[in-house]
Formats: structure tokens, C-alpha cells, sequence
């Protein structure tokens, strides 16, 4: 089979489209014929290997896995015998970042815990855009952020690949929603709901008098005391991606904040389960939200796929087609 592999941390270059064997499945696991995968953070960090703390898990000196790729759908190839939930045909999707990675290619084993069955009211690509996003959108905002009907809820880093979904996921539960993303991206969040929007290249949301109840931090670079000047009391901010300064402020700073205050800070470490996997299929198949995609690349453009996405400025996400 057709695979994206490599050898040595570094920049997309390292990356190789190769002939390897097609794998085989073992007793408790099912062999998927992916017709799709995207792009997402967790991607760089298995490919670079930075921060260096990540390397504990994905290799100290070069990379325990050499196939990336996490998001995938495609169609069961294969089980196991001791597989009970999927069969030979069925259409699915998952977040393989807990089971190995190796969505980049034409064939991935997978245990059948990472996978669920893919809505029938999309496609393959947008199925493939959905798991790491999608679940990352649910936990930051139910899990960490206890959203309720009603509340005031403000997603910093809208138009990306969790903001899109955060902020469609975050008015399924009723909430009204204000998103902040740059003139470029206005009508991406229009199209999909937001109740207001703040164009961060001309207002400063954290100068405005508005408060929230609920905060997510998906990207940029706002101190932790500027998001917290906007939480109403009892307010949550919930850090899931930005800067590295942003990042430490919310790790060691966050606990000092929530202890001493009515106002919490938290941090979310996104975690693939099948139970939230099938919770936003849920939200998929009754139409309160939909994967946005910005491009399309072969298996064979994953260099010109990763070297746009660390541009990051993709309205939603980056998908490979195999």
C-alpha cells in the first residue's frame, strides 16, 4: 500500500510517499480502507517532536510512530474475531491518536474503541475532518466550560478547525455564541451561526464591557488576565490552544487564579473516547453542526497539505483525500 512516512523529526520535508506491506489486523482489531484523513496541531507535534516534552511519548530521539495522520473515515476492510461492533463494510470515522496514528495511508489497522460508525448525511471528507476537532469542541465547552442554555459564551479562534465546531456546538446546548476571528474569516462564522462576531485586527474584546460565562482560548496569544477581566463571576476560561506564554499562564497561573477567585481557569488536554466520538455524530446527524473544510489534498500533496496548514490561516480543515 501507498503510506506518508518518515524517519527523523523535522519540517514537512522529512515526509515520504512510500510503498510499505498492508497491514493485518489481529484478533481485536479492524483493518479500515481510508478514504480520507485531515490535518490537525497534534499532527506537528508527532512531526516535530516539539515541545520536547512530547517526545516522552512519541520518541526521545526519532519517532516511535513513522506512518502520522489521526483523523480518519473510510470503510471497514476487515475484523478481527473478537471484533463485536463494526463488520466488513460499514462506513466509519475516528481519532487514532490514542491507538498509534498512521491515518496517512491507504490501509490502517485500528482497535475498534478509536472508531464509530460515520454519519450518512456526509461525506468522507467531512466525516475525516470531524473526530480530534469535534471532540476537542465538546469537552473544551461541555466538559471544562459547563455550558448551559443561555449563556454568554465567547470562542477565541472561531474560524478554525475546533472554533468552527465550538461555536456550532456551543448553540446546539443554547448558548449565545460571539466569535472572534480576523476580516478574512467573517463570513465563515456568519455561515454557521454565531451571534455576534468581533474582528480581532479592529476591536479588542477584552476592552469591551461586555462578560462571559464561557470562555474557550482556541488560539492567539491574549494574557490569562486579559481573558479573565471578561468572565462574568463564576465565569470559565478554558485554554485549548495558542501561544506558548499563553499556554504556561493558564497551566501554573490558572490554579492560583481558580483557587483565589470566583472566576475559573482551566486547561483542556483533548482525549479520543468513543462515548464523545458518538456524541458528536449525534450533533452531525440531527444538522446542529457541520465540518467546514477549507482544502482538499492527494496523499501525494501532504508536503504542500502540512506546509499550508502551519501557515495557520485555514478556514476550518485541511483534509487529505486517499
Amino acid at each position: 500500500m501507498k503510506a506518508v512516512v518518515y524517519e527523523r523529526y523535522g519540517s514537512p520535508d522529512v515526509l515520504e510517499l512510500k510503498e510499505i506491506k498492508k497491514p493485518l489486523p489481529t484478533e481485536d482489531q479492524i483493518l479500515v480502507k481510508v478514504h480520507s484523513a485531515s490535518l490537525n496541531f497534534g499532527n506537528f507535534v508527532l512531526l516535530k517532536g516539539k515541545p520536547f516534552l512530547a517526545r516522552f511519548a512519541f520518541g526521545l530521539t526519532r519517532p516511535k510512530y513513522s506512518i502520522p495522520g489521526g483523523d480518519i473515515a473510510g470503510t471497514v476492510e476487515a475484523v478481527g474475531k473478537n471484533v463485536s461492533q463494526f463488520q466488513i463494510g460499514d462506513e466509519v470515522f475516528g481519532d487514532l491518536s490514542g491507538c498509534g496514528w498512521g491515518g496517512f495511508a491507504e490501509y490502517v489497522t485500528v482497535p475498534e474503541y478509536a472508531l464509530a460508525l460515520k454519519p450518512a448525511n456526509i461525506s468522507f471528507e467531512q466525516a475525516a475532518a470531524t473526530p480530534m476537532a469535534g471532540v476537542t469542541a465538546l469537552q473544551g465547552l461541555r466538559d471544562k466550560g459547563k455550558i448551559k442554555p443561555g449563556h454568554k459564551v465567547l470562542i477565541y479562534g472561531a474560524s478554525g478547525g475546533v472554533g468552527t465546531f465550538a461555536v456550532q456546538i456551543a448553540k446546539s446546548f443554547g448558548a449565545e455564541v460571539t466569535g472572534v476571528c480576523s476580516t478574512r474569516n467573517l463570513e465563515i462564522l456568519r455561515s454557521i451561526g454565531a451571534d455576534h462576531i468581533i474582528d480581532y485586527t479592529k476591536e479588542d474584546f477584552t476592552q469591551h464591557e461586555k462578560c462571559y460565562d464561557l470562555i474557550l482560548g482556541v488560539n492567539g496569544s491574549n494574557s490569562i488576565s486579559a481573558y479573565k477581566r471578561v468572565l462574568k463571576p463564576n465565569g470559565i476560561f478554558v485554554h485549548v490552544g495558542g501561544s506558548e506564554s499563553q499556554y504556561f499562564q493558564s497551566l501554573f497561573l490558572g490554579p492560583f487564579i481558580s483557587m483565589t477567585g470566583n472566576k475559573k481557569i482551566s486547561n483542556l488536554l483533548q482525549r479520543a473516547n468513543q462515548k464523545d466520538l458518538n456524541d458528536v455524530k449525534e450533533i452531525l446527524e440531527t444538522g446542529k453542526a457541520k465540518p467546514i473544510i477549507d482544502k482538499q489534498y492527494k496523499l501525494s500533496e501532504v508536503i504542500e497539505a502540512f506546509n499550508y496548514f502551519q501557515e495557520g490561516h485555514a478556514q476550518g480543515k485541511v483534509v487529505i483525500t486517499v
